[in-house]
């Protein structure tokens, strides 16, 4: 926990000496058919609210998604960018239980290390889930990789992991898919941005259609 909070204090500290100083905040929200993630469904139909603060290179937010059967999930996050395309921040996975509780037997925090790399097309992602967690049914050592290359009206991604991504803990590809944009004009001056996901989970042997709008 300790090497946790000194990497958010070194991402904080970067991001004050290099910034231009210009900081905004945003807030948006998604409507997505699903919520399916790293190729594993968890809830049905999601409203996903998030809010972000953004300076230089630095981005601190939360990201949320709740469904009308009970399902919720609150993601604090914090990350920096740098302008060779590299970035490394952390998750905070927080499910719905008692917020100071970080232990191994009932936390509902899960902490994760984000790695990503972006050159053109090309993204490249590591994630490092550092603790047990049993509220958040993460392991310790939990690992997920992921490559999307964007093409010109489309992109393509393959994940693999093991820990809460696969149904049996050990590695294996367990996302693979593709997503579509497109804006839908509502007037001249207003228009609903709509993202399609086909996704297979090898697996668990599983397909998933998800359609999403955000606001």
């Amino acid at each position: 926990m300790k090497k946790i909070y000194a990497l958010l204090v070194a991402l904080v500290l970067t991001s004050v000496i290099t910034s231009d100083l210009k900081a905004q905040f945003t807030a948006g929200v998604d409507l997505y058919s699903s919520y399916v993630w790293r190729g594993s469904k968890f809830a049905g139909p999601s409203v996903q609210p998030s809010v972000k603060f953004t300076t230089g290179g630095l981005t601190a937010g939360v990201w949320g998604s709740y469904d009308f059967s009970g399902y919720k999930e609150t993601d604090p996050y914090i990350s920096y960018s740098l302008p060779i395309g590299l970035s490394i921040g952390v998750t905070d996975y927080y499910y719905e239980g008692d917020i100071t509780d970080f232990s191994d037997s009932t936390g509902s925090h899960a902490l994760e290390v984000n790695l990503g790399y972006t050159i053109k097309g090309l993204s490249l992602s590591g994630n490092y889930i550092v603790n047990e967690a049993g509220g958040a049914a993460s392991m310790g050592g939990d690992m997920y990789f992921q490559a999307t290359y964007a093409f010109s009206s489309f992109s393509a991604f393959v994940g693999a992991g093991n820990g809460w991504h696969t149904s049996d803990s050990e590695f294996n590809v367990c996302n693979i898919g593709i997503q579509a944009s497109k804006s839908i004009d509502l007037t001249e001056k207003f228009s609903i941005p709509v993202t399609g996901q086909v996704i297979v989970n090898p697996d668990k042997k599983q397909l998933f259609m998800v359609v999403g709008l955000s606001f």
